[in-house]
């Protein structure tokens, strides 16, 4: 089995290359810090002899699409791609200095996933099979207050993972949405509100991968979210907003 992963270097990314290296798949690890790839990549069996370290930007497309050739000279057409690489930062829109946080957040969050699937799609629909995988979230679902960055970046990620899904119907590449809950990673080490059903990293990443497997075309993850999920989406408009109008913000300044 041969991965292509975004966003490799820490959280639910380091997570999912331990778990697949275990299961004896060849992995290209993508994320910005060169250091910690090839130290991630030095704990997993196989080493550098089974895993290709890609130090990229998913905002530049010119870089990842650098590191895709990379990936397919080394292994070949890989069957999963996972684009998993995003950031978080609290934002308000009264804020001047929060334009380039929220235009960060949506080209590394949005634009990224687009980047990473394009050195694929057309290769994989004419092979007739693959994966795409793209993390969105359930802070997708409303937008929530002093996040409206993140959680326009993860609807528009659901969106358009969802046109995807259809443009590839019948092609044998099939496309997943998977929606985290909370996990704990650095993202969510800085949030000092409660946060319910929180999952560890490693349990997350095992959970994902069992959802990839299964070629679920969306799966929100840990099931608890899912209902939280679905009683947030049919509130009403006037009730949501009375209820999480004072609720806790995620801090502001540079994205993570």
């Amino acid at each position: 089995m041969r991965i292509f992963l975004t966003g490799a270097s820490s959280g639910i990314g380091a997570a999912l290359a331990r778990y697949y290296a275990a299961q004896g798949a060849q992995l290209g690890l993508v994320a910005r810090r060169a250091e910690q790839l090839d130290a991630l990549i030095a704990s997993l069996p196989g080493g550098h002899q089974s895993h290709l370290a890609l130090p990229a930007n998913v905002a530049d497309s010119e870089s990842i699409a650098a590191a895709a050739k990379a990936f397919i000279e080394r292994f070949g057409l890989p069957d999963i791609v996972i684009a998993n690489a995003g950031i978080s930062v609290g934002t308000l829109t009264e804020e001047i200095r929060d334009y380039s946080p929220f235009e960060a957040v949506l080209r590394t969050n949005v634009l990224g996933v687009v980047a990473t699937f394009q050195p694929f799609a057309g290769a994989m629909r004419a092979r007739g099979h693959g994966t795409l995988v793209g993390i969105s979230s359930v802070a997708g679902v409303r937008g929530l207050p002093g996040a409206g960055a993140y959680s326009a970046s993860k609807a528009a990620v659901s969106r358009y993972l969802e046109s995807l899904r259809v443009e590839l119907r019948g092609s044998g590449v099939k496309v997943v949405d998977i929606r985290p809950g909370y996990i704990a990673t650095p993202m969510t080490d800085i949030n000092t509100y409660p946060m319910p059903f929180k999952l560890g990293s490693d349990e997350a990443a095992r959970r994902f991968a069992r959802a990839i497997a299964h070629g679920r075309s969306q799966a929100t993850i840990p099931w608890q979210m899912a209902i939280v999920a679905r009683v947030l989406d049919v509130l009403p408009n006037a009730l949501y907003d009375r209820l999480f109008a004072k609720a806790q913000r995620k801090p502001r300044g540079l994205p993570l």
